[in-house]
């Protein structure tokens, strides 16, 4: 149960859910609808970091930002960004990563200059033979971390159904091996949470509060990889949100609605007042019990992640399941969703 002295959740809404919008115009919506802040996905049309003219661009934005009162964090899921062929690639699990690298240390530039609460990224998926992709993933996100905190910029890393690093514990795993670095913290994707993880959502929110940087919203059903809009899922969200007051997290919750941009002023009017009426139920709903030190998975739990964190039982509708498909193993399952 939230106290009066709790400041109440901040929602955001992702860009890439308004993709048929030029930007300017995304965030007036947005900001007429009354959201707090936008997820930012630096894409085609959208601050093409790779684009001429980055820093009088990033520049406008930031007055746009500033002008409409909303807070930004930048995400990095750019779908065909930098092949035209082949979704999301390069990632740091390539023989060249290189491309992905500078898209990254373009991100963490951008998110300087418009005061991003954090910059959000993730593994992607292992390429076929690809003996070392936790190594690759490791040295990728080693570099990264260094150019973010010499940039002031808190990084969040998602774990992402189907991807190497696809649950909490590979976050925690990838975290050791970083060496625990103070500003590699954690995007969590509720609909994620319910997809694939062994603890209620409310309780996955408490086991990461500690390195919460980013909060992605969305509904999902077990076992099946789909953004779903609020209420088309299995997620009861008031008490998820009173876990997130309990948690003490002050950052955005963003809506993440990636395949809905054909009708983006609608979907995103929906998704706040949806977000506005749960908000008010969470403030009458107990916090979550109080967990204990992080452990992952919880004992008598286990994680749906393959070999590795690299992909496991989780169906994808876009590549052949859909709601009530059994689940099977598909790698792909996250890179398909996105």
């Amino acid at each position: 149960m939230t106290t009066p002295a709790d400041p109440p959740l901040r929602f955001g809404y992702g860009t890439n859910g308004f993709t048929n919008h030029r930007l300017p115009e995304a965030l007036t919506v947005l900001a007429d609808l009354g959201y707090d802040g936008v997820a930012l996905t630096l894409d085609t049309g959208h601050l093409d970091p790779f684009e001429p003219g980055l820093a009088r661009r990033a520049a406008r934005v930031a007055a746009d930002l500033d002008r409409l009162g909303l807070a930004v964090v930048i995400e990095t899921g750019a779908r065909y960004l930098m092949d035209p062929w082949h979704k999301h690639a390069p990632t740091l699990l390539h023989d060249d990563p290189e491309r992905r690298l500078e898209y990254l240390r373009l991100a963490v530039r951008v998110g300087a200059d418009l005061g991003a609460e954090a910059v959000s990224c993730w593994a992607g998926v292992p390429p076929p033979g690809v003996p070392d992709a936790w190594d690759r993933l490791v040295r990728g996100c080693a570099e990264i971390v260094k150019v973010a905190a010499e940039a002031g910029v808190r990084l969040g890393f998602e774990p992402e159904p189907g991807m190497l690093v696809a649950d909490l514990a590979g976050w925690l795993r990838l975290h050791a091996d970083l060496g625990h670095p103070p500003g590699f913290g954690v995007t969590l994707d509720l609909g994620h949470c319910r997809c694939l993880e062994p603890l209620p959502v409310p309780e996955c929110v408490a086991v990461s509060a500690p390195y919460l940087v980013n909060v992605q919203i969305d509904d999902m059903r077990r076992g099946v990889h789909e953004h779903l809009e609020f209420g088309d899922g299995e997620i009861d969200f008031p008490p998820v949100l009173a876990a997130l007051t309990a948690a003490g997290y002050r950052g955005l919750v963003s809506v993440e609605l990636p395949r809905h941009a054909h009708a983006a002023p609608a979907v995103a009017a929906r998704s706040i007042d949806f977000l506005r009426r749960a908000a008010a139920l969470a403030a009458a709903t107990p916090a979550p019990r109080q967990l204990g030190p992080v452990t992952w998975p919880p004992e008598g739990g286990g994680s749906v992640a393959g070999p590795e964190g690299g992909g496991g039982s989780v169906a994808s509708p876009i590549d052949g399941g859909g709601p009530g498909a059994p689940s099977r193993a598909d790698t792909a399952a996250g890179q398909e969703e996105r």
